[in-house]
């Protein structure tokens, strides 16, 4: 017995060739339903088509994260060109202030003289500011409100029309648009009568 061969028996019906012979020559044994081709054909579709979407998608969060820098890099350069013709604005105010230094060292001029060059150089850093968008907040006479006013005392009036009414400004107050920029330091009235 151990010089037979060893021999294997196909139990499947339609593995058989001996029981039928047609069978090895039929086409439709070795091929899966169309109905599974199909589905194969319809998954590997879906599977391209997915890919391709999601190619797309990598595409698009990159082309967004690019287009996100570059509006940050834009900004920031905007800031700073903005900031530099502010500065440069500025840099007028100075140099007057630099003058009117100079002319009260070489020639001492009366008090008079040099306040009229001060104010001088205030009125146009006022109008610097103004050009800018920046306005002075009216405070003497207004009645006091504390959205736009910080109370820093109060003052005793002899009219009962002046309780509650602004009566002198510690600081000026300034306002950039419709924003406040500083609320203006104030002293407010109020009548003991």
């Amino acid at each position: 017995m151990p010089d037979e061969p060893i021999r294997v028996v196909d139990r499947r019906w339609w593995a058989r060739t001996e029981e039928h012979p047609d069978a090895a020559t039929d086409d439709r044994i070795d091929r899966k339903p169309t109905v599974v081709e199909d589905l194969e054909q319809q998954v590997a579709a879906k599977s391209a088509q997915l890919q391709s979407v999601l190619a797309d998608h990598r595409r698009a969060l990159d082309e967004f994260e690019q287009i996100k820098l570059r509006m940050r890099r834009e900004t920031a350069r905007e800031v700073e060109r903005a900031r530099r013709g502010i500065l440069a604005e500025l840099l007028e105010v100075l140099d007057n202030l630099d003058r009117a230094i100079a002319a009260a060292r070489e020639a001492p001029a009366s008090a008079d003289t040099l306040l009229r060059g001060v104010e001088l150089v205030r009125d146009q850093f006022l109008a610097k500011l103004e050009a800018l968008g920046v306005t002075r907040i009216a405070a003497v006479g207004q009645p006091f409100d504390a959205v736009i006013h910080d109370a820093v005392s109060m003052a005793p009036v002899a009219d009962a029309s002046q309780d509650g009414i602004v009566v002198a400004v510690a600081k000026e107050g300034y306002a950039i648009g419709d924003e406040l920029l500083r609320p203006a330091a104030v002293v407010v009235g109020r009548f003991d009568g």
